[in-house]
């Protein structure tokens, strides 16, 4: 058997596929390098989070409800966290966790139509407090939780 012509004929059939998606316009042109905020990601406080987002400071709301989040958590390295907005026209919802080496853990675009809730997990280092930052219409607005941790997932 010809193995180098069996190579040759499958990484010709590769690239042509590869080419046919291409045309297609299914391959993304760069859409999470355009929307990653590396500096977001990096900041110790709210402020600075708040200063990142090129966001003003966020107003306290009983309308950001945290949902299946425990008060205690037994590990840190997976920590369930589900929250649901009921904030009017709510764009985005981002998780910080106030004593992580990096606040911000997480933030979720919500598109228009859809219902603002979702549910993960994250990782604590220790006990700390968990915000909930939704922007809606352009402003920002902040529910927080406490969770304790008895086993640190940060390297704790």
């Amino acid at each position: 058997m010809d193995h180098d012509r069996r190579d040759a004929l499958r990484r010709g059939g590769g690239l042509t596929l590869l080419t046919l998606v291409a045309a297609a316009g299914w391959l993304p042109r760069g859409a999470a390098a355009e929307t990653w905020n590396k500096d977001a990601f990096s900041t110790k406080s709210l402020d600075e989070t708040m200063k990142a987002l090129r966001g003003s400071a966020p107003v306290a709301s009983k309308d950001i409800v945290f949902f299946s989040t425990p008060d205690i958590a037994e590990n840190g390295a997976v920590v369930p966290i589900g929250i649901t907005s009921n904030v009017p026209k709510t764009e985005s919802i981002a998780i910080l966790v106030e004593k992580n080496p990096n606040m911000l853990s997480a933030v979720f675009d919500v598109p228009a139509g859809t219902e603002p809730s979702l549910s993960t997990r994250i990782k604590m280092g220790q006990t700390s407090n968990v915000y909930a930052l939704v922007k809606a219409d352009g402003k920002y607005f902040v529910n927080s939780k406490e969770i304790k941790v008895t086993l640190g997932g940060c390297g704790g």
